[in-house]
């Protein structure tokens, strides 16, 4: 043991006094180019509760790789479209598009709905057949015996009974599922946005609970979606607090995050400025450790009633410290009409890590120490939530990997966030060795590569910085290997 300290000293004082080195000093800007990378990007709208929005123009083969920055395709659903008879699923509506996004390593996201006003029964009608109770009702008047449309109480218990063995059979099926980016806490109420009280209506006595009831009704939908989803991110609409109250605090949305699940706002630019949406400061509770979801007001209807504004959309962003936002409509349209703005909104939306700088020795002795410097930024509006560590690569000029460096003392889920041009710069430094012991090294010239990724060397997220390998490593220069 005392041998074993000896030697732990005296490494550690050998690599504090390293001889100085002749460096290489690489100064890197951001290449502006829209990054693909995990917990952020622009998600697609494949469904939007009409199944014919906003996918169906869509070829089989067409995962809108040409739509900058989508990174995911959404799919929003009834209950009745997925479980049409008890027990029976109808899985293929959900995981025929799915597995396109997927085959571009792309990431998928879901909300089932049990309350839709264009159809009769969003929750399925065998439901209420078993005894749920239910409200008819004709939209945009309230409770009428001749409606067209039936909505359950969203407290029942044999709702709740058969709404859970739903849930249990979609966790079972997507729990786990490393290709899931967020599941909506989108059970209760219209479109899964929370409209319970349903101040949607003109007639406010309809389906109004009290304040204490809907907390109640808003904490068991939160807890059946943890239950069957406890390892995939959660997020729950604004609106079950209030669709128009302004405020940090609200007991729903404080459950809610609690539980882990974080905020999605569906009120972009429903209505013009300058009430272009109502909650940017209950997003500052989240934003910080959990990333937040917008989603803008369907395209046309939005521009049809003078509340689209592209610097709007933008300044949401940088309101909620955004990690995604929606394509709410058909996506060649919405491309060709915005893709200015979708371009400026890739360049600060969820996290952007840049090493702007990076120096290390122009030579180095193989297994002996040499000291690497670097200079870290977010650019984004969020933390990178994942995190993760700076590497270096070596590689010989068969593209072999040499050599594989990791700094583990830093990891960049801790760079800060800041307005637009003003991301702080944060230095590191740290020590490495090539080739002591193993695997054999061979003097020579190699090429270097940063990348950011796992604790291994494994390279996770985009750079945006040229010299890409493909697998996310990006060549910065070479390096002298001698005895």
């Amino acid at each position: 043991m005392k041998f074993t300290l000896y030697a732990t000293s005296l490494l550690l004082a050998f690599a504090t006094f390293l001889p100085a080195q002749e460096t290489t000093t690489v100064n890197l800007t951001d290449d502006g180019r829209a990054l693909i990378n995990p917990d952020m990007g622009w998600t697609m709208h494949f469904y939007s509760n009409v199944p014919s929005n906003y996918g169906s123009k869509l070829e089989p083969s067409d995962s809108l790789d040409w739509f900058e920055g989508c990174s995911t395709i959404y799919l929003r659903l009834p209950w009745a479209d997925i479980e049409p008879e008890e027990g029976v699923f109808n899985w293929a509506i959900v995981d025929t598009p799915a597995q396109r996004w997927i085959d571009k390593g792309k990431k998928i996201a879901f909300r089932f709905t049990t309350s839709e006003n264009w159809m009769e029964y969003a929750t399925p009608k065998w439901v209420f057949d078993a005894g749920a109770k239910s409200i008819r009702y004709t939209w945009g008047k309230g409770p009428d015996p001749n409606g067209k449309a039936v909505d359950p109480e969203f407290d029942d218990p044999i709702y709740l009974e058969k709404l859970e063995n739903f849930l249990a059979a979609a966790g079972k099926r997507y729990g786990n599922n490393p290709n899931v980016a967020f599941i909506d806490v989108g059970t209760y109420g219209m479109w899964g946005e929370g409209h319970s009280t349903l101040g949607v209506f003109k007639n406010d006595s309809f389906s109004r609970m009290s304040p204490e009831r809907t907390l109640d009704v808003v904490k068991t939908h939160v807890d059946l979606h943890c239950k069957y989803f406890p390892n995939v991110q959660l997020c729950i609409s604004d609106d079950v607090a209030g669709a128009e109250k302004p405020g940090f605090d609200f007991p729903e949305t404080d459950y809610a995050f609690s539980k882990g699940v974080s905020l999605r706002d569906d009120s972009i630019l429903v209505q013009a400025p300058p009430r272009s949406w109502f909650h940017a400061d209950m997003a500052q509770k989240f934003w910080p450790t959990m990333p937040v979801i917008l989603e803008h007001e369907h395209f046309k209807p939005s521009q049809e009633r003078g509340a689209w504004n592209n610097d709007k959309l933008i300044e949401a962003v940088e309101a909620y410290h955004a990690s995604y936002m929606s394509i709410h409509w058909f996506p060649d349209v919405e491309w060709a009409e915005i893709s200015d703005t979708v371009r400026k909104i890739n360049q600060r939306m969820g996290y952007r890590l840049l090493p702007s700088q990076v120096s290390y020795p122009k030579e180095i002795k193989k297994g002996e120490p040499f000291e690497v410097s670097w200079t870290l930024q977010n650019l984004g509006v969020a933390p990178c939530y994942p995190g993760g560590f700076v590497a270096l690569t070596l590689k010989d000029d068969k593209g072999g990997i040499v050599s594989v460096l990791t700094d583990e003392s830093f990891d960049v889920r801790d760079l800060p966030v800041a307005a637009p041009g003003e991301a702080p710069k944060v230095e590191r430094k740290a020590t490495f060795r090539v080739g002591l012991v193993a695997p054999t090294t061979r003097p020579g010239t190699y090429d270097v590569y940063i990348g950011v990724g796992q604790r291994d060397g494994t390279p996770v997220f985009e750079l945006p910085i040229p010299g890409d390998d493909g697998k996310k490593r990006y060549k910065i220069g070479t390096i002298d290997i001698v005895k």
